[in-house]
């Protein structure tokens, strides 16, 4: 359905916000993002889809001039319309190499919000991304049970059957690619500290933090929340989990939601209200965090509480680096790369930190990785929506992985599932690990041998 044919159906206003705008809804992409845009092309080299397909209305510059071209009434929201919108990978790339700052990111997301309300999805897909987005996601509960189901699928022998009769076959063959790689799941923190209000500092306290425990990340990525955990008290932070925490919004603000997205929103921004800094471990989470001013440029109120909140948010390399973090003794003998997750570098400008954190762990051989900040193809869920596009992306990504590293690390859930998908796929790059997992693992050691205990360093990370 067209935007014009959508206008004939609905009951809703046209947007009033912009008069000039051809937009039916409010929330429209901003004409301030684009009017910097001088299509000057610099953004084309650092585009992932304009490098795979070469085409025009897949570069930046080419969907902010669609984008524009229907603010202008030049264009409707149709098909043609919504797929190079949908196509990007909101990578943030573009608006790193542009010279004018155009904040690319920003009009895809405002504009998939329009697409989203023109053209609504129907049948299967509707009812898939209603069950994933509203119906799990949000739900602390929901998300420990789909928790447990994965936990019996990996414990019970059910997944070494299914691998072992061929059963993945009749998978869609990325589908089955994920199901290889799947980490083991573990007790997540939720459960864990799901009665505990503070978790004291390891000796003396210097700061309380909040920290955010992620949807997906405590589900399928426990051990990391609980690195997390490890390294922020061993450096003398008290950590409190607020209860009320939800998921950040990310997936639903890429979808095109941004109604659940703005009420996610809300219900972090009031969670987290006492807190002087919210450390998050997920590059991803942490850029929609910092982003929720954007959600409410239209509703001054909120936009004021989201401003205040988007203060206190901090990766944990940063918040590390930035507070001074206990350089640890103990080894770990590996020859590791690292890979700069997109909403971690062009997202957040956070680049130096973790490298220093690599660093500085004794032992640690560091290998540069060539275009370390191009896009692994992971992008929220785009693997699952886009996935020829998504490999051939991965494709590109693994061929700049050094050879004989023995690990990559990076600081995003989304980028360790996808490349180690790549590990698989093309045999190079070795153990996928979070940063603050090696200098966790540097610390334990540490511990064991204050204690007398005589244990082979590096031994959590073989």
């Amino acid at each position: 359905m067209s935007i014009k044919e959508k206008e004939l159906t609905t009951n809703s206003p046209p947007c009033a916000s912009n008069s000039l705008s051809n937009y039916l809804w409010d929330d429209h992409p901003d004409e301030n993002k684009w009017a910097d845009c001088v299509h000057c092309g610099m953004c084309l080299e650092s585009c992932p889809t304009y490098l795979e397909t070469g085409q025009e209305q897949h570069s930046p510059r080419g969907r902010v001039h669609l984008i524009k071209s229907v603010a202008e009434g030049k264009l409707e929201v149709n098909e043609q319309f919504m797929d190079p919108v949908f196509q990007c990978l909101d990578c943030r790339a573009c608006t790193t190499a542009c010279p004018a700052d155009v904040d690319v990111g920003g009009l895809i997301e405002e504009a998939r919000g329009q697409v989203r309300q023109a053209m609504p999805l129907t049948g299967v897909k509707r009812v898939v991304s209603n069950f994933f987005l509203k119906g799990l996601f949000p739900h602390p509960e929901r998300l420990q049970a789909a928790g447990g189901l994965l936990k019996f699928y990996q414990k019970s022998g059910l997944q070494k059957a299914v691998r072992s009769t061929g059963a993945l076959r009749v998978m869609p063959s990325h589908l089955a690619e994920m199901e290889a790689i799947m980490p083991d799941i573990k007790q997540s923190i939720h459960k864990k500290y799901k009665n505990v209000d503070v978790i004291p500092a390891k000796g003396s306290s210097k700061a309380q933090v909040a920290m955010l425990k992620g949807c997906i990340m405590d589900v399928m990525f426990s051990d990391i929340n609980e690195s997390t955990i490890n390294v922020l008290t061993y450096n003398g932070n008290d950590v409190t989990l607020p209860k009320n925490q939800t998921c950040c919004g990310a997936l639903h603000i890429h979808a095109g939601d941004r109604a659940t997205g703005k009420k996610l929103a809300k219900q972090n921004i009031e969670a987290f209200k006492d807190a002087d800094k919210v450390v998050v471990n997920a590059a991803g989470c942490g850029c929609a965090l910092k982003e929720y001013p954007e959600l409410f440029q239209n509703d001054p109120e909120w936009r004021e509480k989201a401003e205040v909140f988007s203060e206190k948010i901090e990766d944990i390399s940063k918040y590390l680096y930035d507070t001074g973090y206990i350089k640890p003794q103990s080894s770990i003998n590996k020859t590791i790369t690292y890979h700069d997750a997109c909403h971690l570098a062009h997202g957040q400008g956070v680049r130096h930190e973790p490298r220093q954190i690599l660093h500085d762990i004794p032992g640690v051989t560091y290998i540069e990785q060539p275009n370390a900040d191009t896009c692994c193809g992971s992008a929220g869920i785009y693997n699952i929506t886009n996935p020829e596009m998504a490999s051939a992306i991965l494709e590109r990504k693994m061929e700049n992985v050094p050879e004989d590293v023995e690990m990559i690390s990076m600081g995003n859930p989304g980028c360790m599932l996808q490349i180690a998908m790549g590990v698989q796929k093309y045999g190079r790059g070795g153990k996928v690990v979070h940063t603050v997992q090696l200098l966790d693992w540097a610390y334990q050691e540490d511990v064991k041998k204050a204690n007398g205990e005589n244990t082979a360093a590096g031994k959590e990370c073989t």
